[in-house]
């Protein structure tokens, strides 16, 4: 739907009412003007069709049996004169349209029942959502108030940092490594110097 209907829409529609469906039996409360006086009666039904969304012509119909007689009525879903819509219980059901309860009667008008919570079918208008569901004020506001009342804090003092030392030109230098001794070279050079050794004159 065009922003432009959909705006002037709006303001033709309930920000909250009860989104009946298909099956469910309500109790529909309306008000009735009677001269100067004004009454409240209701309709208990089973809702047989639904009709046109949620926009400002959607419709619902509500059929009841009085007296062996079926009764019929159709019901605008934002009108004025609808004081509340109770939902009374649910049904499963697998058809848009239960013309066909116009037929039956009895038992075989039975339908599956469905548990309905109170209050459960209540919502928001989609269309009034972003309005209606406006986000809260954030509580960081009033803080930020009571921080310019109250002094600013002093800052806290800088630790000292010291200096690293110097490092000296020895300990830049890496350490040499301990020549290995190797048992064999000192096992040769022994041999070598007792065969270069000259006996004894007796």
């Amino acid at each position: 739907m065009p922003d432009l209907v959909q705006e002037i829409a709006a303001k033709y529609v309930k920000p909250k009412f009860t989104d009946v469906k298909v099956g469910d039996t309500v109790r529909v409360y309306t008000t009735v003007k009677e001269g100067s006086k004004t009454r409240s009666q209701f309709f208990e039904g089973l809702v047989i069709r639904r009709r046109a969304g949620v926009g400002p012509d959607a419709t619902f119909t509500v059929r009841r049996i009085a007296s062996g007689v079926g009764v019929e009525r159709v019901f605008p879903l934002h009108s004025p004169i609808i004081t509340d819509v109770q939902v009374i219980r649910g049904a499963k059901v697998r058809r848009a349209q239960l013309h066909y309860m116009r037929e039956r009667s009895g038992k075989s008008a039975r339908l599956k029942e469905q548990p309905v919570k109170k209050g459960e079918r209540d919502v928001l208008h989609p269309w009034l959502n972003d309005t209606a569901a406006a986000p809260a004020p954030s509580k960081a506001a009033p803080a930020a108030s009571q921080s310019k009342e109250t002094p600013a804090a002093k800052p806290a003092p800088k630790a000292e940092t010291k200096k690293p030392e110097a490092k000296t030109e020895d300990a830049k230098q890496p350490a040499k490594p301990e020549a290995k001794t190797d048992v064999r070279s000192q096992m040769s050079d022994v041999s070598k110097k007792s065969k270069d050794a000259k006996p004894e004159e007796k």
